[in-house]
């Protein structure tokens, strides 16, 4: 049995009661393996469960964290041909903020040997993501106009290297300045909008007369109006996170979010057959009871043989919440990882 550090909230609302304790771990059961965690990704939606305005967030007491990256130090009955020593990435449906857990061996893949484990902390569910919100829902075909919102953000960047393996012609939205160079010098993006007021310009401008074919939309608000606006007849919408509704404390807003609820953009069912348009929204946490057709998409995205993430913090464990901080103030370019260290 492991004595483990943990990251546990006794239930969701307010992220100052995530607490750093220790708790005892069994050795892995049939099916599983235990993993010593070197590194853990951070999502928003960590933040919207820790504030509880994510409905798969577990009832009660529980452990946030989606994403990880580790080797293996146990293997139970019935765990595949895994073995203690392989280096590997997962994702989990919560409980990743720990130092060890037990997960069962389908939810795991190796971790590519060039790769350090923070990169692996920040592949699988935004890799994913981008994806399966690109190629399966959003239809992504050669040379399109690609509208992609937290451009500098895990799936921004993800996204990005995914529509350039297809030719497509990229633009991507920031809400700072300071991160219009990154995305152009280092990531390729062919044009970057810091967004604003003259948002519908910007983009008219930049789209340059090309119809705008697909929206990778997790801002919420006017920017998706105005997006959804901008997209050509048989254009594909994919919601995948609402950032208007994040908050930089602790607790939610109540009154601001209640306030941006009733303001959200409203679009009609009726009105889609004659605008000829397509709005789907994704959430890859139920992707994680249909094991199959994950591995099958996963086995699709890394034979584009993408780059690695791009790593833009780094923090250790017990800096967990300066992680957060900074993670919910949208000033982050690229991952935001959490290293775990083992003696």
């Amino acid at each position: 049995m492991i004595q483990r550090q943990v990251y546990r909230m006794p239930h969701a609302g307010a992220i100052h009661s995530l607490k750093l304790q220790q708790e005892p771990l069994d050795v892995p059961g049939v099916g599983e393996v235990c993993v010593a965690v070197h590194a853990i990704g951070l999502n928003f939606a960590d933040i919207f469960a820790m504030q509880g305005l994510y409905k798969a967030t577990p009832k009660g007491s529980f452990i946030p964290g989606l994403e990880f990256a580790g080797e293996i130090i146990g293997v139970g009955p019935g765990a595949g041909a895994w073995q203690v020593g392989d280096r590997v990435m997962g994702a989990t449906k919560f409980g990743g903020y720990v130092s060890h857990l037990n997960i069962d061996h389908r939810y795991l893949v190796p971790l590519p040997a060039r790769w350090s484990f923070a990169q692996g902390a920040g592949f699988i569910v935004q890799g994913l993501t981008a994806y399966y919100a690109l190629t399966h829902l959003g239809n992504l075909q050669q040379g399109a106009a690609v509208l992609i919102h937290s451009a500098a953000g895990g799936v921004g960047i993800m996204a990005n290297r995914i529509c350039k393996k297809y030719g497509a012609y990229t633009i991507g939205t920031v809400g700072s300045p300071s991160k219009q160079d990154f995305l152009k010098a280092e990531e390729g993006y062919d044009a970057v909008i810091v967004r604003g007021k003259d948002f519908p310009q910007q983009l008219a401008q930049a789209l340059a007369g090309r119809p705008l074919s697909l929206v990778m939309e997790c801002i919420g608000g006017d920017i998706l109006k105005q997006s959804w606006e901008a997209m050509a007849p048989l254009g594909r919408m994919v919601a995948y996170g609402s950032a208007s509704f994040t908050s930089h404390g602790s607790r939610p807003n109540y009154l601001q979010l209640y306030w941006r609820y009733l303001r959200r953009p409203k679009i009609d069912p009726l009105n889609l057959p004659s605008q000829n348009k397509s709005l789907m929204g994704f959430n890859l946490i139920f992707l994680y009871e249909q094991t199959e057709m994950m591995h099958a998409i996963l086995a699709e995205l890394q034979a584009l043989q993408l780059a690695p993430q791009h790593i833009g913090h780094v923090f250790a464990f017990a800096q967990m919440h300066d992680a957060i901080r900074l993670f919910q103030q949208g000033k982050t370019v690229g991952k935001v990882v959490v290293q775990v260290a083992h003696k």
